[in-house]
């Protein structure tokens, strides 16, 4: 990546965790590019950008006021989507805002392949950490990510961020988290074991106390349309049976969602509001 701030969009976003958007939504940043190479991913349009679709550099001072703007509307927070590999930009956003007398909550929205240290670096910057934890096995993240080291990077990151917030969710009286840390997971078609792992590795290298999304919402984009396992929408009953599972480990904190929320979650990046 080059010093630039490359990025695709900048919108108000309904469609996140309920604490994570709040009642009025939250201003989501949506970096360019992608430090994974996810088959399956449903931002392709932006993690690969091509022909179709070019980001435009913007300006520094232009990006501020986008999103001052938006905050001004009464917006309470901000969220740096797919931040991992321009991290000395978040952190000069950050920084330009604290400069302009503004402090909004800070949201970390990570694909969670994020060096320990880098995480350690923006402890007092972010207030909310949004990590995902895809998988656990290697060779599972090696063929659908290209990063076979996924499994041992991501718990690293994890493990620093709960040291910074440990398992609470502090959220305001409008149910807008304020500071905390709340762990992702996508169940995969064909992959209900493999979830249940990562579930059974939050609980016994984390806690059962820690905040859980997990999330339905997958849809097949066309770079799997020939996969054998990718290409079909999730079972009802593979979501379930991840869902007992987190229950039955103990885990008391958290999200579920509808068969259908991957309905709600098929931005179009062309847009002004991608989600609209």
């Amino acid at each position: 990546m080059d010093a630039g701030l490359n990025i695709a969009s900048i919108c108000i976003h309904k469609g996140e965790e309920p604490p994570i958007s709040g009642p009025d939504g939250i201003c989501n940043i949506f970096f360019a590019g992608c430090n994974l190479s996810c088959i399956y991913c449903q931002n392709h349009d932006i993690s690969k950008p091509d022909v179709n679709f070019q980001v435009r550099p913007a300006s520094f001072e232009s990006t501020l006021d986008r999103i001052e703007e938006i905050l001004s509307t009464g917006i309470k927070a901000i969220g740096f989507v797919s931040p991992s590999h321009v991290v000395p930009q978040v952190k000069a956003i950050i920084r330009g805002l604290y400069n302009r007398g503004l402090k909004p909550v800070t949201v970390y929205n990570t694909n969670g392949y994020d060096k320990a240290e880098v995480i350690e670096s923006l402890e007092g910057m972010i207030d909310v950490y949004l990590p995902d934890y895809k998988y656990i096995t290697p060779g599972v993240s090696l063929s659908y990510s290209d990063a076979g080291d996924y499994p041992e990077i991501v718990l690293r990151a994890l493990k620093k961020m709960y040291w910074q917030k440990g398992s609470t969710l502090r959220m305001d009286d409008q149910g807008r988290a304020e500071a905390g840390l709340l762990i992702r997971h996508l169940v995969l078609p064909g992959h209900a074991d493999e979830s249940i792992k990562v579930l059974k590795s939050i609980a016994e290298e984390l806690s059962t106390g820690v905040n859980i999304s997990l999330m339905s919402q997958y849809h097949p984009v066309a770079g799997v349309t020939d996969h054998l396992t990718l290409n079909r929408p999730l079972y009802r009953e593979e979501y379930e049976s991840v869902a007992d599972a987190m229950e039955e480990m103990g885990f008391r904190n958290g999200w579920i969602q509808d068969m259908d929320s991957y309905l709600n979650y098929r931005p179009d990046f062309r847009k002004d509001n991608p989600f609209e």
